[in-house]
């Protein structure tokens, strides 16, 4: 099992803290497997007129989630290179 510690966008964290979004799309540049913990910080970027998403803040927001599914086949509709993971809250793991 390894985690993984990736920023996330606070209106994607939110929903995912609130049990509305249980998946994740992501670049697999990580080999994401079944088991594997994800450890969301919420991230506010800033985006006047640049496409430079690296630059913002995080706001302390953080969460775990287990990786309970992998889906990676390109033929289903996404890009080589990227999956969508389902996950589930950790119990008791956020902290604000």
């Amino acid at each position: 099992m390894s985690v993984h510690i990736l920023k996330t966008w606070p209106e994607f964290f939110n929903d995912a803290i609130l049990g509305i979004k249980s998946f994740e799309l992501r670049k697999n540049d990580r080999d994401y497997q079944v088991g594997d913990e994800l450890s969301l910080r919420e991230f506010i970027p800033e985006i006047p007129s640049t496409s430079d998403r690296s630059r913002g803040y995080f706001t302390g927001h953080v969460c775990r989630f287990r990786v309970i599914y992998v889906l990676k086949d390109f033929e289903f509709g996404l890009e080589p290179g990227y999956c969508i993971l389902g996950i589930t809250i950790v119990p008791n793991s956020l902290s604000i």
